[in-house]
């Protein structure tokens, strides 16, 4: 049929026409099965200032891991369906995936160090009570405080700059731990100086702002995992999210297999134990704990997965700022707590303080029922032992020692243990 119809086009004696004819006729199956090319776009993730919060900075935590989100090498999870959505931005944390070399991926978590709802009204509190008005530069109205103004003047961070914030990391400080915070703020590139000249007025502003709204990254940021303290890593901050390694509650496991439970129960006593004490003679206690402060890796190894509500003080130095000037408050002292809200006194912290609540909050939902009498009973009765050993310090200890006794041989070593395991095969200490 092809042929003829070229011979038929051969016979006309109009060229346009000819050429027209055989353009249409000659090869209709080229011109059948050929569309239209569409070149690829590749989807764009359009984050938005408010999202990540950078459209509040210098009233932010920091921007040094704001070109991983914009390069996609920090992803949502909600990225990985059809839709690519953004989550939404009134949740406090997220579940996101984290590479180097775009081949590579691990999980990460990415979270807000309050609510957006309590961000949104702490800015709204700046500007009523700094400048009267609804609306304002948040950076703006705290760079004329009297507080910043003492920051930016200032060689060194000490006592005085940050009393009264109500973070209980800053309610009894050592000069010790705040040239700490100053040498390791990871926000800035490193000077490994406890002056703060390589501060920027921007990076002072920054420093205060998250250290009086949640000390959690810094906590992260000052006391590393690669150093063997046992909070997740720190990988960054954009605006006022945080990105850290992954971990999953402890209130995920509270239906965990019996050996399960036990081991998360050791490694939390152990915890606590160096928390108390350590190599640095720093003492961390809490000032809360529920079913989110520890988490679990991927490996089975328990970390701090919340810092916000852990304090520190420093038995080799003790407090630098006597109760009475925690006293003096601020804007700074309000941004996330009631202003008139009461400071715990340093003197009043004791070291059973953790063991007790975490013996009264966190143990009897992860060991309850999990294994038969008279093992069970015994456990029971050592923990309302310990719960309720608010004025009897020894009595506290031993029944810890005495829990962590029945649970070391209830536990397993098998590769679901992966942080300890295959060394578990070869030694006493498991």
């Amino acid at each position: 049929m092809g042929r003829w119809i070229c011979c038929l086009c051969s016979r006309i004696a109009d060229p346009l026409m000819l050429l027209l004819v055989l353009a249409l006729s000659c090869k209709p199956s080229t011109a059948a099965t050929t569309s239209p090319s569409v070149p690829h776009i590749k989807p764009s993730y359009s984050f938005g200032r408010t999202f990540l919060g950078l459209d509040k900075c210098n009233a932010c935590i920091g921007t040094s891991i704001c070109k991983k989100f914009f390069k996609e090498e920090i992803r949502f999870d909600t990225w990985l369906s059809s839709h690519l959505k953004l989550p939404p931005s009134y949740l406090l944390s997220y579940s996101g995936n984290y590479t180097d070399d775009a081949k590579s991926w691990r999980m990460v978590d990415i979270t807000r160090l309050t609510s957006k709802y309590q961000h949104d009204r702490a800015d709204k509190r700046i500007c009523t009570s700094l400048l009267k008005t609804k609306t304002c530069s948040l950076e703006r109205a705290l760079r004329r405080t009297q507080r910043f103004q003492k920051w930016l003047r200032a060689k060194r961070l000490t006592p005085d700059l940050v009393q009264g914030l109500s973070s209980p990391l800053l309610r009894c400080p050592s000069q010790r731990l705040l040239d700490r915070i100053v040498r390791r703020y990871a926000e800035v590139p490193d000077a490994g100086s406890i002056y703060m000249d390589h501060l920027t007025d921007r990076d002072k502003l920054r420093l205060l702002y998250t250290l009086s709204v949640n000390s959690h990254p810094i906590l992260l940021q000052i006391f590393p995992d690669v150093e063997g303290w046992p909070f997740p890593r720190y990988l960054g901050s954009c605006g006022r999210l945080v990105v850290s390694a992954s971990t999953r509650p402890l209130r995920d496991f509270y239906s965990a297999a019996p050996e399960v439970a036990a081991d998360l129960a050791l490694q939390l006593l152990a915890v606590l134990r160096s928390m108390g004490t350590n190599d640095l003679n720093y003492f961390f206690y809490f000032t809360h704990v529920d079913s989110g402060t520890f988490g679990v890796f991927s490996n089975g190894h328990l970390f701090i997965r919340d810092a916000s509500t852990l304090g520190v003080i420093d038995k080799e130095e003790g407090s630098q700022l006597i109760d009475g000037q925690q006293e003096h408050k601020d804007i700074f002292s309000c941004l996330t707590v009631d202003c008139q809200s009461a400071f715990v006194s340093c003197d009043s912290i004791r070291e059973k303080h953790s063991l007790v609540m975490v013996c009264q909050e966190l143990l009897p939902k992860l060991l309850k029922g999990k294994f038969l009498q008279p093992v069970q009973e015994k456990i029971d009765s050592f923990l309302q032992h310990c719960a309720s050993g608010l004025t009897n310090d020894q009595g506290v200890n031993e029944a810890i020692a005495k829990l962590a006794e029945i649970l070391k041989p209830l536990r397993s070593c098998d590769s679901r243990f992966a942080y300890r395991y295959p060394d578990c095969k070869y030694s006493d200490k498991y």
